[in-house]
């Protein structure tokens, strides 16, 4: 159902906010059903890239020319730098992120398309993070930035990790 978020973008377009939609594809918040086929086992890679594919087309089609940035692939590193074992990836494989930044640029090619990702102030996390946004961009895939959750506490990140992730990420 769209009532909510119909309502919540007329709020911003009647404002002339910039609207973030946030986000596309989260391991998350995607209900299992969509991993699943009608026998609850884990359907196939070409299955799973077109219910993506629908969802993204469905979404950003929905909004396009009035949300003008997407937050497409929510929190896929961990710590480590190394890719989530989420159910995106393990379907999928690896370019489930490429696909879902393709798929949102066909559904508005006009939209800022974004990574988003919390703790980018650890140096491993934000070096995958960068590799990733370096390798899309180098297929001519459009990311236009990096959001960074600010998960701060009193005593971490410190100012150095939190200049260095500005910086690198820039």
């Amino acid at each position: 159902t769209f009532e909510a978020a119909d309502r919540f973008v007329e709020f911003g377009r009647q404002n002339g906010m910039f609207m973030v939609g946030h986000p596309l594809v989260w391991h998350s918040q995607t209900p299992q059903w969509v991993f699943e086929d009608a026998n609850g086992k884990p359907v196939d890679r070409d299955t799973l890239l077109q219910r993506m594919r629908d969802h993204i087309h469905t979404v950003v089609g929905r909004y396009k020319g009035h949300i003008q940035a997407w937050d497409v692939v929510n929190e896929a590193f961990n710590d480590d730098g190394t890719l989530r074992e989420s159910p995106w990836y393990a379907i999928i494989g690896e370019d489930y992120i490429e696909k879902a930044f393709q798929y949102a640029h066909e559904a508005d090619p006009g939209a800022e398309l974004y990574y988003n990702d919390y703790s980018l102030e650890n140096p491993d996390k934000r070096a995958g993070a960068i590799r990733l946004i370096k390798s899309l961009q180098a297929k001519g895939i459009p990311v236009a930035a990096v959001g960074t959750q600010g998960h701060f506490g009193l005593d971490w990140p410190s100012l150095e990790e939190l200049e260095k992730t500005i910086t690198e990420l820039a």
